[in-house]
């Protein structure tokens, strides 16, 4: 029964290597190296048609598979709503960041966590650097905090220094050093499919949305965070390198709190403030 289960979740995967397959025969040039482990699979157990194609629908020609979901009533919704409020509320923006080591396959699960969020025409169009080489955040925290000081010192306007008093922030970010991972998010603007450049949609509403994927799934690892938006923020391309159709649009530490940190005691807005219904 188990592997009868799994391969009925992989009929998609069986799918698209047969249209593959078809196209192959009509066009030699199209790769479909990545299927071949799943044909060899197929001709190996002999795995019937009928159950790759069974429940596959083609819209304008690509296949969809069937979705559903744990359905709740209406009291185990509000139970797990509440409780997912309260652990959400939880979270803060942390600045005191220990470097106590956070392994790397962590890091791999909260990425890929965020690339689940969903972007126009499923671009996914983001890069996530994760930066722990000890250079590379020493030069991130010096250039940054070179045009902090100039944004503290000039750029900001009195009405901004003033609302950040009760943050306590000023142009020294020694977080940029002291977390162990530094995630600098970049918005690919455009991207190519070969030699042929090929648009993305709704970049930034993608990228803000998959970084808000990422701060979540690092407050469910245990780990603190802060999103740090230097301005201007073209250094973060020199310094790790990027190619012209990324732009730098956050930089996160991540890492566990300092045995000593503090947070502001701020209030949330309460839902009337944030919220209209219309029924």
């Amino acid at each position: 029964m188990s592997v009868n289960y799994w391969l009925l979740i992989q009929r998609f995967k069986f799918l698209t290597i047969f249209v593959h397959l078809a196209d192959k025969s009509q066009n030699p040039r199209t790769d479909f190296a990545p299927w071949k482990k799943w044909q060899t699979f197929i001709l190996k157990y002999k795995i019937p048609i009928f159950l790759i194609m069974g429940t596959i629908k083609l819209i304008n020609g690509f296949p969809h598979l069937p979705y559903s979901r744990i359905s709740y009533t209406q009291k185990e919704m509000l139970k797990k709503s509440s409780d997912y409020l309260n652990w959400m509320d939880q979270r803060r923006t942390v600045r005191d960041i220990s470097n106590r080591p956070v392994a790397k396959a962590v890091i791999d699960h909260l990425l890929l966590t965020a690339s689940t969020a969903p972007s126009g025409a499923h671009k996914q169009p983001w890069t996530f650097c994760a930066v722990s080489n000890p250079e590379l955040k020493s030069r991130i925290r010096q250039a940054a905090e070179e045009e902090e000081y100039k944004s503290y010192h000039g750029r900001m306007s009195k009405e901004w220094l003033n609302d950040l008093k009760s943050i306590g922030t000023d142009w020294h970010k020694p977080f940029l050093e002291q977390a162990p991972w530094i995630i600098v998010v970049f918005k690919k603007v455009y991207d190519f499919t070969g030699d042929k450049k090929s648009n993305h949609y709704y970049v930034n509403e993608s990228v803000g949305i998959a970084c808000g994927f990422l701060l979540t799934a690092i407050h469910q690892a245990g780990l603190v965070a802060l999103t740090h938006t230097p301005s201007p923020m073209n250094f973060l391309s020199q310094v790790l390198d990027r190619p012209e159709n990324e732009r730098p649009f956050l930089v996160i530490p991540v890492g566990y709190p300092e045995a000593a940190a503090y947070v502001p005691d701020l209030k949330r807005k309460p839902l009337e403030e944030v919220a209209v219904y219309y029924e």
